[in-house]
């Protein structure tokens, strides 16, 4: 079978696109790795997808590690190669239990960085005002904090996703995965006041419906966000790095050391696996370790 590497990517494009409902952002990663794949495949003069073996997979993955790519990259790429071959199996045919060989690298274990309360109520407060920026800016960190959407589900609100009868929104996550998520009544006040005193004028003579805008009108950005959250971190004198995951840490951190379970924690992040919650139980475990430590005369 003589199946050209462009034809089976245009394939199998369509496939993770149409079938499997891929996000846009996803698809075009999965072709950003096959692509820098058949690149190194062609340098090992392999012509043909019916001529990969497993040994021309070891040897790009070592490659990787020798150009010091990040493992979770390396994890990436390494999920990129095997679905591409599963799609040829299942296609065409071609043999793919090597591919499923490949193991992925273990991952570095960081704890995620969060605010304690403490530093969040002085980010709060310094942060309060009364003109429109303020308004809005107000509204962007408490939502956040609330709810601990990531800031692409927060750049993608629309006016329609807010239910403020129930204080719930809706958000469509990755894989396109919709959730429903609670807000508190900070975030409630603080999106109504938003809305109703300073989006229109914010607006300008831009017509769209997403809830957050920039200065100049228009949908704001996820590059826009952590822009205001460093204003933000400047103006509380806070001696610290923020960008917007850091919310959502701080959102999962706090829940589950006030008593919430595990997997409601999971559904309101919108985790597939409950292994990526989990790792916020390790960051619980060592913030009671360091309060024993700090506070028991015998520690």
């Amino acid at each position: 079978m003589n199946l050209q590497f462009d034809d089976a990517l245009e394939q199998f494009m369509t496939y993770i696109q149409l079938e499997k409902n891929y996000s846009p952002l996803t698809v075009q990663e999965y072709r950003t790795d096959l692509l820098e794949f058949f690149s190194f495949l062609h340098t090992e003069d392999v012509k043909e997808l019916t001529q990969v073996e497993y040994v021309h997979a070891r040897l790009y993955i070592t490659k990787l590690y020798e150009e010091k790519k990040a493992r979770t990259t390396v994890s990436r790429k390494i999920s990129s190669i095997r679905s591409f071959f599963r799609f040829l199996n299942k296609e065409y045919e071609i043999d793919d239990v090597a591919f499923q060989a490949l193991y992925h690298p273990k991952k570095e274990k960081r704890l995620p960085h969060f605010f304690y309360e403490e530093e969040l109520s002085q980010l709060f407060q310094a942060n309060e005002g009364e003109d429109r920026k303020s308004l809005r800016n107000m509204a962007i960190l408490e939502l956040l904090y609330a709810t601990g959407i990531r800031v692409s589900e927060l750049t993608s609100l629309q006016i329609k996703d807010i239910d403020f009868s129930l204080n719930i929104i809706r958000v469509m996550g990755k894989g396109r995965k919709e959730r429903y998520v609670p807000f508190g009544e900070y975030a409630g006040h603080s999106l109504t006041r938003y809305i109703e005193e300073a989006r229109s004028a914010l607006m300008k003579s831009n017509k769209h419906n997403f809830v957050f805008v920039n200065l100049r009108g228009g949908a704001i950005t996820s590059r826009g966000i952590r822009y205001i959250l460093n204003e933000m971190i400047a103006k509380a004198e806070l001696h610290t790095t923020i960008h917007p995951h850091m919310l959502r840490h701080t959102f999962a951190t706090h829940l589950l050391n006030n008593g919430a379970d595990l997997r409601t924690v999971q559904e309101l992040l919108g985790h597939s696996s409950l292994s990526s919650t989990q790792v916020y139980t390790h960051v619980t475990k060592e913030h009671l370790r360091n309060t024993y430590i700090n506070a028991h005369p015998r520690a």
